[in-house]
């Protein structure tokens, strides 16, 4: 459960980081390729190498919706409704890649934030990237 003050740095956090969205997409993207290579096949149809216009446009957008569930995280079923049926039913992605994902974002945050990725916004943003991960995953069960 994330307390009120986590959900204010959270937001705070993606809000600051949203001018820079498509280098963190492309490049939790790309840490989730090489770390797990059986996450590919859903993206054959894209040019996934580095610097593409296709992995920078995938990665926006991904932060982009990690950012807007953010803006109130007790409204994240509701956001994210659309991704989550796309994703079920549409594309047939492998629920486990969400928690992925997730993992490769949170390398990513770190490695960009440096020092200003305190142990405070590690764990509250753990704690959003899981809850985002399983809202994406729900329409599975």
């Amino acid at each position: 459960m994330l307390s009120k003050r986590q959900k204010e740095l959270i937001a705070e956090t993606w809000d600051k980081l949203t001018p820079v969205a498509e280098y963190l997409g492309a490049d939790a993207l790309l840490r989730m390729f090489a770390t797990f290579p059986g996450t590919k096949t859903y993206f054959s149809h894209l040019d996934i190498s580095p610097g593409s216009s296709h992995l920078f446009t995938h990665g926006k957008k991904i932060v982009l919706a990690i950012a807007e569930g953010a803006k109130d995280i007790s409204q994240l079923m509701v956001t994210l409704a659309p991704l989550q049926t796309m994703h079920a039913y549409v594309l047939r992605i492998d629920p486990t890649n969400f928690k992925l994902f997730s993992h490769c974002m949170l390398v990513t945050l770190s490695c960009h934030m440096g020092e200003d990725f305190t142990p405070v916004l590690h764990a509250a943003m753990d704690k959003y990237m899981s809850a985002f991960a399983a809202v994406l995953a729900e329409k599975y069960r």
